[in-house]
């Protein structure tokens, strides 16, 4: 058991003003792994308080001094890279290999990233007659989500303090952890007080808290469309600056000349990472209409070869949903598109044999999906891959942005020229060729309802800065 009984403020742990706590469940069995403070909004005001008390001294170092504490911090998380792995995979549910690779792996390489980016970073230009600097934003609430934790925390926390920023950090109640892993190693590092902080909670309480406070000079928000928009609601009172990363409903373009064997199966592996709760999840899978039997068959072979298992059970290849609400709202789904006509291949309703603790799903593929049903227009977040036909590329790109999100995409051609003529014309933020992934060098960010603003490399660092233009004397 991780019991956490105090929150990080100003630069100690220190009680939360309330009494409350929140059990946190390991997915894999529905056993109490934790807790952490329901924090108030009390305690907002205290770690904002204290953000913006060191922020004045922190923006006012050099640069180097402030990445001399982003580097030893990028090696701290290294340092306890499998017992983050580990705990997050307890956490979450991701089985524990790729745990380690992922969850812990990409938030310390991330972080490791920040300064090398900032010291490439133009902070000053001169643009005509004018200096232009750009100045950290000030303090910033940081509210994160459940499905990639540490990262989504690191992919803020660590360019917001290397520019000189200060920061409160709300992470999800669901999977909260992982982040007093990292309060445990800030302070360890003896980062001046206030410049990190750190309140569990949940959303309705601390992250409004957060979002409503006047000395909040940013929010940076990733999480449910639906959560996104009330924080920007609640923000728009002071007229904080809104980052959000939020949901997405993205399209796997398979052209005619693509290599089927390859591409099928990658595009169910690109849909069931982290058991399908990933935002930039490939969920619609866009074939031509005539070859819907082959590329539905050669989905259905590869989703047999996703086991279902606890995560800490070395077979696993798709471990649970993090949560009963997360399970009962996947089967909603999937039981919403046997009900609108789409042909269920694999998978279905209820829990895979022999495992009826824990939140699990069947790997699931739905073929002659219409555009127009629910489960291609809904974001899902589970183990569902939905195959719709396509006339012509024409219908393809069509298809593909008819979508209120535009968080990420993929296209699949055995010619270069013309996938990046279709990724060009795709309404989303990223898209993958040929099975390649992300690079956390590039910007991550939506289109539409998958939010506004980007993350990672020097797109994600300008994030937290401001521009300013000072008038140079003329003559």
């Amino acid at each position: 058991m991780q019991s956490r009984d105090e929150i990080y403020v100003n630069g100690k742990w220190t009680p939360s003003a309330g009494d409350g706590s929140i059990d946190v469940v390991n997915p894999s069995n529905e056993a109490v792994i934790g807790s952490v403070p329901d924090g108030t909004a009390a305690d907002v005001d205290a770690a904002i308080a204290a953000a913006k008390a060191a922020f004045p001294e922190w923006s006012g170092r050099s640069l180097e001094d402030r990445l001399g504490f982003i580097e030893k911090l990028g090696a701290g998380l290294a340092a306890r890279a499998e017992e983050i792995g580990a705990l997050i995979s307890s956490e979450v549910g991701m089985p524990a290999t790729l745990s380690t690779m992922i969850q812990a792996g990409m938030p310390a390489a991330t972080t490791a990233g920040v300064p090398e980016t900032a010291r490439n970073f133009d902070f000053e230009e001169t643009i005509s007659r004018s200096l232009v600097t750009r100045e950290p934003v000030g303090v910033v609430g940081c509210i994160t989500p459940w499905n990639y934790p540490l990262h989504q925390i690191m992919a803020k926390v660590a360019p917001a303090m290397a520019v000189g920023c200060t920061v409160v950090l709300k992470p999800s109640e669901v999977a909260p952890l992982n982040a007093f892993v990292l309060a445990e190693i800030i302070d360890e590092l003896g980062f001046p007080a206030g410049v990190f902080n750190l309140v569990s909670g949940v959303g309705p309480v601390v992250g409004e808290a957060i979002a409503a406070h006047p000395d909040v000079d940013m929010v940076s928000f990733t999480g449910s469309t639906r959560a996104g928009t009330r924080v920007a609601e609640v923000a728009a009172t002071n007229v904080t600056k809104v980052h959000q990363e939020l949901g997405g409903k993205s399209a796997n373009i398979v052209l005619d000349d693509a290599d089927f064997d390859k591409a099928i199966p990658s595009a169910v592996g690109a849909a069931y990472l982290n058991s399908g709760q990933t935002c930039s999840a490939l969920t619609r899978l866009l074939v031509p209409a005539e070859r819907m039997d082959e590329a539905a068959e050669l989905a259905a072979a590869t989703a047999a070869g996703f086991t279902v298992g606890p995560a800490d059970d070395a077979g696993s290849r798709l471990g649970p949903l993090v949560s009963q609400a997360q399970w009962d709202r996947v089967q909603g789904y999937i039981q919403t598109g046997i009900d609108e006509g789409a042909t269920l291949v694999t998978g279905g309703t209820g829990k895979p044999d022999g495992l009826d603790a824990g939140y699990y799903v069947k790997p699931t593929v739905f073929a002659d999906v219409d555009n127009s049903m629910t489960i291609a227009q809904e974001e899902i977040f589970g183990p569902v891959l939905s195959i719709i036909g396509y006339e012509d590329e024409e219908d393809a790109i069509r298809i593909a942005n008819d979508s209120e999100y535009g968080l990420s995409g993929g296209v699949w051609s055995s010619d270069n020229d013309r996938a990046i003529a279709v990724a060009k014309r795709l309404r989303t933020g990223q898209v993958d060729m040929n099975g390649s992934f992300l690079n956390t060098d590039a910007p991550f960010g939506g289109y539409k309802k998958s939010g506004n603003g980007r993350e990672l490399g020097r797109y994600g660092l300008a994030e937290f800065l401001e521009a300013k233009q000072i008038n140079l004397p003329l003559g």
